[in-house]
């Protein structure tokens, strides 16, 4: 059942090519616009300066700037990663793409409308939630 093949016969028969080289396309865009992205980071450093402005007090502003950084590192780093080599052939999406095709989720496709909804949603919240705060700390003093 099992026959054992000489190196040198293996030679004769064999033909040997070169190994192939293994080309895999990473796609590091995160897939949806830029402009999605810089508003996030925006209301999120918005809150931060309706909260530093609204409520000024010394002992804050340590705190705000460790804040401030992990919100800059935090979209940042992503930022320079999806620079990093090897370079890619993948772009983000523009928002002609968005608006055209939209975004596929776990969930199913969603049109562009509801896909910005669902990415500042959160961030829109925060900021706001910033402005009630500090309303209530100006009417309260």
């Amino acid at each position: 059942m099992v026959k054992h093949f000489s190196r040198e016969l293996v030679a004769e028969q064999a033909r040997i090519v070169e190994t192939p080289v293994k080309h895999h396309e990473v796609d590091r865009t995160f897939e949806l616009p830029k402009g999605l992205y810089i508003a996030t980071v925006g209301l999120y450093l918005g809150f931060l300066a309706v909260m530093a402005t609204g409520l000024p007090t010394a002992g804050l502003a340590i705190p705000m700037a460790i804040f401030a950084f992990f919100i800059v590192a935090g979209f940042g780093v992503p930022t320079i990663w999806t620079r990093l080599a090897p370079e890619t052939k993948s772009k983000p999406m523009s928002w002609s793409q968005l608006r055209s095709q939209g975004i596929s989720t776990h969930t199913g496709r969603l049109p562009m409308r509801d896909a910005a909804v669902q990415v500042l949603i959160l961030p829109a919240i925060v900021f706001s939630w910033g402005i009630i705060a500090v309303t209530i700390a100006s009417i309260v003093r």
